[in-house]
């Protein structure tokens, strides 16, 4: 047994994100690029919900948009469709974005011309919580749809994000979810996310969410 050697796969692949997280890091450092990882489920609302905060930051900021997906460009061609800028990855299977994919996909970008990147992550709670990517701030969305459990199933995607949108709440009447409750339980594992109730279809509470992201931008740029 002392002629085997063990490989540990997985602490060796997060080890070497990490290293190349860190340079994506510095590099939008250096020009003043805050970059945002927006996670969440399948049909949780992302690209409806970017689409909105978009609309209500694009006078203030030069924005391009990193999108995931396993095998589309169904929401890139809506944001470009928009006017702004689009980089689609495809990842042909993989269940995440991680540090490697979002640096190719910045070097295809003047970060000279740009203020503020978002990162559409792939549909999934789990693998793309365990991947830094270098943003600068981690979101995740939760719609009223998928019920208020889900921070007992999935805690690390809870415990790594900065803000949590809870998302659709002009379904609440249609749904048994208790919002009271998630907060206790996401506060619990989190004590310092911060957590936003939107609705992409009515518009309520984007503005505050945007206006929070907006300081975050500005303190960051101020900082770097």
């Amino acid at each position: 047994m002392s002629d085997i050697r063990l490989i540990n796969i997985k602490e060796e692949i997060l080890s070497d994100n990490l290293n190349i997280a860190e340079a994506v890091r510095s590099s939008l450092q250096r020009d003043k690029v805050f970059m945002l990882n927006l996670m969440a489920s399948p049909g949780a609302g992302k690209t409806n919900l970017l689409l909105s905060t978009i609309q209500r930051l694009k006078s203030d900021y030069r924005i391009a948009v990193i999108e995931g997906d396993i095998d589309s460009m169904v929401d890139s061609e809506k944001i470009a469709a928009q006017g702004t800028k689009a980089v689609q990855l495809r990842t042909d299977g993989a269940c995440h974005l991680d540090a490697p994919m979002i640096d190719a996909a910045l070097q295809t970008l003047d970060l000279s011309e740009l203020d503020l990147v978002f990162i559409e992550n792939i549909g999934n709670l789990v693998c793309p919580a365990e991947f830094d990517t270098g943003a600068a701030l981690k979101v995740m969305i939760l719609s009223v749809p998928e019920g208020d459990d889900k921070v007992l199933k999935y805690p690390l995607m809870f415990s790594v994000c900065d803000v949590l949108l809870i998302n659709k709440i002009d379904c609440l009447h249609y749904f048994d979810f208790d919002k009271e409750l998630l907060k206790e339980r996401v506060w619990r594992i989190n004590p310092d996310i911060k957590i936003f109730e939107v609705s992409s279809k009515t518009s309520e509470g984007i503005e505050n969410w945007c206006n929070w992201l907006k300081s975050e931008v500005e303190a960051y740029r101020k900082n770097s």
